[in-house]
């Protein structure tokens, strides 16, 4: 039964996730840097704490609280970083849902 649920709740937590991947990967190649702290310190955050991916919520926070960045390089480089967490976290649950549907 907890299986299923976990299934379940997987399958309605991916449609979200992607929507966040693609407007973080269109603010990233416009080079919105508002946009990406906004996206990375409210969406992901609360996408993460939903998914109960709380280490991935507390890195969203630290990229926007920690100190201030030295570079906007910088800053550009842990936002890939960030979207690269939830591409890994992408292809867990999708490959998770495509297992259990196999």
């Amino acid at each position: 039964m907890l299986h299923c649920n976990m299934n379940a709740s997987n399958a309605l937590l991916l449609p979200g996730l992607e929507d966040l991947l693609g407007d973080l990967q269109y603010a990233r190649r416009s080079g919105d840097m508002g946009r990406l702290a906004l996206l990375a310190y409210c969406e992901v955050r609360r996408w993460a704490r939903q998914a109960g991916e709380q280490a991935l919520a507390e890195r969203s926070t630290e990229l926007i609280t920690n100190s201030p960045h030295t570079s906007r390089e910088e800053f550009m480089e842990q936002v890939d970083e960030l979207i690269g967490e939830l591409e890994k976290v992408h292809t867990r649950i999708a490959s998770a849902l495509a297992h259990s549907h196999a």
